[in-house]
C-alpha cells in the first residue's frame, strides 16, 4: 500500500477562497501528480471558511473556560503518571515521591499586552509571574520555566536582549531556573509563551475543588489595581496620539501602573500558609476578576458562595482612579482581573489563625450550592455574581 500525503493549492477572490487542486506526494517513489480536484473541494472550502452556516458555533458564545471543556472533554488520562489535566490551574503528575505540576500561558502583541506602555523588561517579568502563580494556586513551589517565543522583523536583537532581561530578573528573585524552549519568526507582531514545572508534597497540594459548606473566603492583599492602572495607561496613549510630545505625570498612579505593568505571584501567601500550618480547602489565583474566580471554584467544590462587598479590600489610591473614570470601585474588584492574588477557601477552625494578619482578608463564606453565588452589599441586598473579566474570546458586536 502506498503512503500518500497531500498539500490543497487554494487561492483568494473577492467572494471565497477556492481550492484549486491538490498535489499528491507518493512517499515511496518519490513522485509527484497534480490532479485538478476543485469540483470536490470548492463548495467545503466555501462553507467553512465564511461560516455562514446558522449551526456553526462562535467562539464567543463559548469563552475560553467552555472552549477548554469542550475541546478536551473526549480526551482521558491513560498513562498512571497522569494524575490530573485540564481544568484546574496545573495539571499534576507523579514522577516519583512527590507529584510534578505543569501549567502554560501564552501572552500574544495586542490581545494581552500593548507595547506603547508596556516596556520589554516589565513583559518579561510580567510573563513569567502569570505562570508562577498559576502553581503557587495550588499550593505548589516552581522550580523550572521554558520560553518559546515568536517575533516579528521590526524587533531588534536589543529588544529580545531587554524581554529577557525581565525574564532573567523574575527567575533571579523567584529562584526558578530557565531550562528551555523555542523562537521562531511572526509575520506580526510579538508571541510569548512559557511553561513552568514544580512540585509540592502530595499532603499539601490544593485543587480548585475541596471547599465544603462554611467554609470560610480568603483573599491575599487588595484587588482592582492593575484594573485601575490599565485604564490611566490607556487614557495616556489616547492623549500621546494626539499629541506625542506630552509627558504624563504619573505620580499620583504609581501603586495602580505597578500592579498593571509589573506583578508579584504571591510565594510570600504560600510561605506564611506553610508558617500557619493551614491548607487551603481550595485554592485559586485571581487572574481573570473575583467573580470568575469563585464561580470556578463553585463549579469544581460544587458549592455556592457568599462574599460580602464591604469586606472586599481596595487600595486608597484604586477608589480614587475609579472616581476620576466615574468607575464602581467594587466592579473593578469583581472584574477587572490581573492582580494575581490568591483565593482560597480555610476550614472554621483556622479563622483565629488569620483574622489579624494584613496580608489576608475573609470576605466571604461556602454555602450550599442551591444558595450559588451572590454579593452581599452593605444593605444586605444579594446581587448574583456573573463571569464579567477578561475573556479570551469576546461575543462580536452584532449591533
Amino acid at each position: 500500500m502506498l503512503k500518500l500525503n497531500y498539500i490543497i493549492y487554494y487561492y483568494a477572490d473577492d467572494q471565497c477562497i477556492k481550492c484549486v487542486g491538490v498535489l499528491w506526494l507518493n512517499v515511496t517513489k518519490k513522485q509527484q501528480d497534480v490532479y485538478d480536484l476543485t469540483f470536490l473541494w470548492d463548495a467545503y472550502f466555501c462553507e467553512m471558511l465564511e461560516n455562514k452556516n446558522p449551526s456553526k458555533t462562535s467562539l464567543g458564545d463559548l469563552g475560553e473556560f467552555a472552549l477548554i471543556d469542550h475541546l478536551t472533554q473526549s480526551f482521558s488520562l491513560q498513562n498512571p503518571s497522569s494524575v490530573l489535566g485540564p481544568g484546574d490551574d496545573a495539571a499534576v503528575l507523579y514522577h516519583g515521591k512527590d507529584p510534578t505540576l505543569i501549567s502554560t500561558d501564552l501572552l500574544v502583541e495586542g490581545v494581552h499586552f500593548d507595547l506603547t506602555y508596556m516596556p520589554l523588561k516589565h513583559l518579561g517579568y510580567k510573563a513569567v509571574m502569570v505562570n508562577l502563580s498559576d502553581l503557587y494556586a495550588m499550593n505548589a513551589h516552581p522550580q523550572q520555566i521554558t520560553v518559546s517565543l515568536a517575533v516579528s522583523n521590526r524587533f531588534t536583537l536589543e529588544a529580545i536582549e531587554e524581554l529577557y532581561q525581565g525574564i532573567a530578573l523574575a527567575c533571579k528573585n523567584y529562584k526558578i531556573d530557565l531550562i528551555g524552549g523555542d523562537t521562531t519568526s511572526s509575520t506580526t507582531g510579538l508571541i510569548l509563551s512559557i511553561s513552568v514545572l514544580g512540585s509540592a508534597p502530595k499532603k499539601k497540594l490544593v485543587h480548585r475543588k475541596g471547599a465544603q459548606e462554611n467554609d470560610l473566603v480568603v483573599e491575599s492583599g487588595d484587588l482592582g489595581g492593575a484594573y485601575a492602572g490599565l485604564q490611566v495607561l490607556e487614557r495616556e496613549k489616547a492623549v500621546f496620539k494626539v499629541n506625542p510630545n506630552s509627558q504624563p505625570d504619573l505620580t499620583n498612579y504609581a501603586y495602580s501602573i505597578e500592579r498593571q505593568l509589573k506583578p508579584e505571584a504571591r510565594k510570600d501567601v504560600i510561605d506564611l500558609l506553610d508558617e500557619l500550618q493551614i491548607i487551603p480547602t481550595s485554592m485559586i489565583d485571581i487572574s481573570d476578576g473575583l467573580s470568575s474566580e469563585i464561580l470556578h471554584l463553585s463549579k469544581a467544590s460544587k458549592v455556592g458562595f457568599h462574599l460580602f462587598e464591604e469586606k472586599i479590600p481596595l487600595d486608597p489610591e484604586v477608589n480614587l482612579i475609579c472616581e476620576e473614570f466615574k468607575l464602581n470601585s467594587t466592579t473593578a474588584a469583581l472584574n477587572g482581573g490581573e492582580d494575581y492574588e490568591l483565593l482560597f477557601t480555610v476550614k472554621q477552625k483556622d479563622y483565629e489563625k488569620i483574622k489579624s494578619h494584613p496580608f489576608l482578608t475573609v470576605v466571604g463564606h461556602a454555602c450550599e450550592a442551591n444558595a450559588g453565588c451572590q454579593l452581599i452589599t452593605g444593605l444586605g441586598h444579594q446581587i448574583e455574581l456573573t463571569a464579567q473579566g477578561w475573556q479570551s474570546f469576546p461575543k462580536e458586536d452584532l449591533s
